[in-house]
């Protein structure tokens, strides 16, 4: 068996993916009255945005399989892939 060149979560990210979070509060379904929450992370496609194609997926998929009511979903996303900032140090070091 081949093993992979390149680290398929980096693929995804070079081809427009960032890492989305969702945190999920839902109803219990033994206690509709308590929140519980879930959080839920995955790569997404961010030029996508607001539809989010993976997370509405698996949001239909919560709504049509499981018993716990949605209330709401927050979400958060971010770049893993970004240019460096690099800053310039006030000294001058020499290293033996």
């Amino acid at each position: 068996m081949a093993v992979p060149l390149v680290d398929s979560d980096f693929e995804k990210q070079v081809k427009g993916c960032r890492l989305v979070t969702a945190d999920i509060a839902y109803h219990m379904p033994d206690h509709p009255k308590l929140l519980q929450q879930f959080i839920w992370q995955e790569y997404d496609y961010v030029n996508a945005m607001p539809r989010f194609p993976i997370l509405n997926r698996f949001l239909h998929f919560w709504e049509k399989t499981l018993d716990g009511r949605l209330h709401s979903v927050r979400i958060a996303c971010a770049g893993i892939i970004a240019p460096t900032d690099l800053k310039y140090c006030r000294g001058y070091y020499d290293l033996n």
